[in-house]
């Protein structure tokens, strides 16, 4: 008994520099966020306790119907494009036999830029003037198109730049599982006869599982709470078509200085995540059963 006490205390020990980190940087301000969503605050004057009026405000105001149908609607475009591009790039990057390196190389540079500075390279591209995008269309004898002037493609052209600047990441962890896939696989596959689309169906699909479900919650997470890309090239508009939850979340914070309110915004989407969360943990884990 002293033995296991003294091992305990030697690797809470350890830890307690990971923990001390963790309760003043993460869940103290998880925990002080809370309790903000419930309180009158403007960080000038004593907070004052009023309950369920935040969300009350919350709900009656109508751009936050407007935020949460923009989120899920940029987040259902994200996994199509940056959920589905990905895997199949690193497909590709995986049957390369020559400069293997230097493709990888060109896939992640994208990440390796600030987000701010993504935003402003496509805010240029997307100039309906002397953008890139609307001179080639030009070029070629079309038309071009208001990318981001316009509220039918404006999400679109969001959605676009998101999967750009975090292709890469995604990439070379799918590339990273796709090279673990034993080779006998395939060519037991390619000796029955399977062809290219059944060979990565039924063999890379399968072998992949595991990593495909992981980097799914994360994308749902990530895109969730989608922020620099309409704050730096929209703004929200045009006519609030790309207001999202974390846009609107600043607003309340530092256009109307209500930092209540805007905590009970994050506590909402925080609420929501998390069901979401535990809802397909415990479908994926009933599916592996």
């Amino acid at each position: 008994m002293r033995r296991r006490v003294a091992e305990n205390l030697t690797a809470y020990g350890f830890l307690s520099a990971a923990l001390v980190c963790f309760a003043v940087f993460s869940w103290y301000p998880i925990a002080r966020g809370a309790v903000l969503g419930f309180q009158q605050v403007d960080f000038v004057n004593d907070p004052a306790w009023v309950g369920w009026e935040n969300f009350e405000r919350l709900f009656a105001d109508p751009l936050f119907a407007t935020a949460w149908r923009n989120t899920l609607l940029f987040t259902a475009l994200a996994l199509v494009f940056g959920f589905v591009v990905p895997f199949l790039l690193a497909v590709v990057l995986n049957e390369l036999r020559h400069f293997k390196a230097y493709f990888r190389l060109v896939v992640y540079l994208p990440v390796m830029l600030p987000p701010v500075v993504a935003a402003l390279i496509w805010k240029w591209m997307y100039d309906p003037g002397p953008g890139l995008l609307n001179t080639a269309l030009r070029g070629l004898g079309l038309e071009g198109l208001s990318w981001l002037d316009s509220s039918d493609t404006s999400m679109l052209s969001l959605v676009l730049v998101a999967t750009w600047a975090n292709l890469g990441t995604a990439t070379l962890v799918y590339l990273a599982a796709l090279q673990g896939i034993p080779g006998d696989l395939y060519e037991a596959a390619e000796l029955d006869g399977a062809g290219v689309l059944r060979r990565l169906w039924h063999v890379t699909v399968p072998q992949t599982r595991f990593v495909l479900l992981v980097l799914l919650l994360l994308q749902v997470v990530a895109t969730m709470q989608v922020f620099t890309e309409p704050y730096v090239m929209t703004s929200g508009g045009p006519e609030d078509s790309t207001v999202t939850v974390l846009l609107l979340l600043y607003r309340y914070a530092f256009y109307y200085n209500d930092f209540g309110t805007a905590s009970a915004l994050s506590l909402l989407l925080l609420l929501v995540l998390g069901a979401f969360t535990a809802l397909y943990l415990r479908v994926t884990r009933k599916a592996d059963a």
